[in-house]
């Protein structure tokens, strides 16, 4: 059994329900993989996950529910993003295009912007992104 306590935190987009909505995506086995920003990790001085690595699936309130194994990270052109991935993510998405759509609504909101340092940051096909496959333990 693993203790959570003892794993640092996964946390999936921002608290409320869009956390909510995909914490349960995660937990039906719907979503297995996952989508930031390079320059998101750059900008919090965060390293980037390594396969291997052990995390707790966190809701709203930062509680711990369960345990994830990173299997498979890679840094890509958001260009290069396929359908396997998007798919992947669980919030049915049947193309990348409408992957991209709803993942562009969501970088380009307040919140994105605030913890890029930048009001105006916006993506394109040369934005590097960290794609991110894990399991439910």
């Amino acid at each position: 059994m693993t203790n959570f306590d003892d794993l640092p935190p996964f946390q999936l987009g921002f608290p409320g329900e869009q956390r909510d909505r995909l914490v349960a995506a995660v937990l039906s086995g719907a979503k297995t993989t996952t989508t930031g920003l390079m320059g998101q990790y750059e900008a919090a001085g965060e390293p980037l996950p390594r396969p291997g690595e052990r995390l707790a699936l966190v809701d709203s309130a930062e509680r711990p529910l369960a345990a994830l194994e990173v299997t498979d990270v890679r840094v890509l052109r958001l260009a290069e993003v396929g359908l396997r991935h998007a798919v992947d993510e669980g919030e049915g998405f049947t193309s990348v295009a409408e992957w991209r759509s709803a993942h562009e609504r969501f970088w380009h909101g307040e919140q994105v912007r605030a913890e890029m340092g930048d009001p105006g940051f916006a993506v394109d096909d040369d934005t590097l992104v960290v794609t991110e496959r894990f399991r439910l333990l």
